[in-house]
């Protein structure tokens, strides 16, 4: 139904890697998942395996009163590690740059888990802002927090299970409102962080019992 109105992005099928990070007690996840008025994350996310020299973005990812804002930097993969333990500088860090200065001086975090998923991206045909993505194979892992390493891991969800994301920049056209009432598609809170978070509580607390 959707290939009608939707093309391919530019970029296709690809996956995401993610190092999310948190302090010691895991004190920004357990504000995001209790659904506060304002909450943000910290991540470090690169498009496939990368070398140690690798392009990748260290992103604040804010929301706030049901908008997503995201704030990110591009840097070498080199630059990024130390630059978040606290042991390095950005260079023309910029308004952005300074955001994330303020983050790390706020919270004293450490890289908690590794996340990624295969990605399909598509833009509306008449509108690119409009976009459809289809996350497969979510992925975590504890170990090897490195984006340079392989993109291995255990699954998040069930082998069939898909998250779809729709990024609307304004009002939903009537096409795709058509659409996601044919299939009987509602909107859902759906976090991946949150979701891996909840299960490995889960698992903590099934493990003293």
């Amino acid at each position: 139904d959707l290939s009608e109105y939707i093309q391919a992005d530019k970029y296709g099928n690809y996956t995401i890697c993610n190092i999310y990070y948190d302090t010691a007690f895991y004190e920004l996840i357990q504000k995001s998942i209790s659904k506060p008025f304002y909450k943000e994350k910290l991540r470090l996310r690169s498009y496939g395996q990368v070398p140690e020299d690798g392009e990748v973005f260290l992103e604040i990812k804010k929301k706030s009163e049901g908008i997503v804002y995201k704030r990110r930097k591009k840097m070498p993969l080199s630059v990024a590690e130390p630059y978040v333990k606290g042991e390095g500088i950005l260079e023309a860090g910029g308004q952005i740059g300074k955001e994330l200065d303020w983050f790390l001086t706020r919270y004293d975090v450490e890289p908690k888990v590794y996340i990624a998923y295969d990605r399909e991206a598509y833009v509306s045909k008449d509108d690119e802002r409009l976009r459809i993505t289809f996350d497969r194979k979510i992925r975590w892992r504890e170990n090897r927090l490195d984006l340079s390493e392989d993109t291995e891991g255990e699954l998040l969800l069930e082998p069939d299970q898909i998250v779809m994301e729709i990024k609307i920049p304004g009002s939903i056209p009537f096409w795709l409102a058509r659409l996601l009432s044919k299939h009987k598609i509602f909107p859902g809170s759906f976090s991946k962080y949150g979701t891996y978070y909840k299960q490995k509580l889960l698992k903590e607390r099934t493990h003293v019992k």
